[in-house]
């Protein structure tokens, strides 16, 4: 088995994953030997559509010769090319991202790989696992659902680096019990599709240490800044928690 040092840890996600956040200390714990974070903030699992000015903008094709950019915002906008940008805002797109930018030559390859993405999913996407999981390529998924799009990011990564491991990380608990409620139903979904595609789970829902309780709704509480997002000493738990499961579950395959 590879020592940790000579490993390269590949991360995609949301603005719980973006920048120097859980994924930087386990990549600090573990001693691994490089971090490509590809995470945006407000971004989900899929694709999406939705209607400006008598327009309908859906998610692009990343490297396409029109292709608008990526944006983390959130607040209500009536701004087109904003709006665009928000809807390539998804795992699909950073995926391709993260493709091009390793072929490119920028980053290596990685040795493992940490999807974590949800929270900000809508539970009307999550679509059929059962559908999505049909057949042997990816290429026939409904990528405007949750089911689809995590189906073909996670097998994309499976072809492209076949001696990957891949690991998929459930939300977190947030300081919003109805939020709670949502997550709990996207976490049902993400599972469904990783036991059928044979990759791990991690549990940072039901095992990290924040937990809903301690925190409030919308203001800071005990490793929550806002009821969402961890402040510094909620990255640090988590990101500890990810490296001891990476650490007792990992394998080269």
């Amino acid at each position: 088995m590879k020592k940790f040092n000579e490993l390269n840890l590949g991360v995609s996600g949301d603005s719980i994953t973006q920048g120097e956040q859980w994924s930087f200390h386990v990549y600090k714990a573990l001693n691994m030997k490089s971090h490509h974070n590809s995470a945006v903030g407000s971004s989900v699992w899929y694709k999406r559509s939705v209607e400006c000015g008598g327009r309908v903008l859906t998610t692009q094709e990343y490297g396409s010769p029109d292709f608008a950019g990526i944006s983390a915002g959130w607040e209500p906008t009536e701004d087109a090319d904003e709006l665009q940008k928000r809807m390539n805002n998804c795992a699909v797109v950073h995926i391709r991202k993260f493709l091009a930018e390793v072929e490119s030559g920028e980053f290596p390859a990685p040795d493992i790989f940490v999807f974590a993405y949800g929270t900000n999913d809508a539970a009307e996407c999550v679509g059929s696992a059962e559908a999505a999981l049909e057949g042997k390529s990816a290429e026939d998924a409904d990528l405007f659902t949750e089911a689809g799009a995590m189906r073909w990011c996670i097998q994309t990564i499976m072809e492209k680096f076949p001696e990957c491991r891949v690991f998929v990380m459930t939300p977190i608990q947030s300081g919003n019990p109805a939020h709670n409620d949502k997550n709990r139903v996207i976490i049902e979904n993400m599972s469904a599709v990783c036991r059928e595609l044979s990759v791990q789970m991690i549990d940072c829902y039901g095992g990290c240490g924040i937990c809903e309780k301690f925190e409030t709704n919308g203001g800071e509480g005990r490793y929550l800044i806002d009821g969402l997002h961890p402040k510094a000493n909620g990255q640090q738990l988590q990101g500890k928690f990810v490296a001891k499961e990476i650490y007792n579950n990992y394998f080269s395959v």
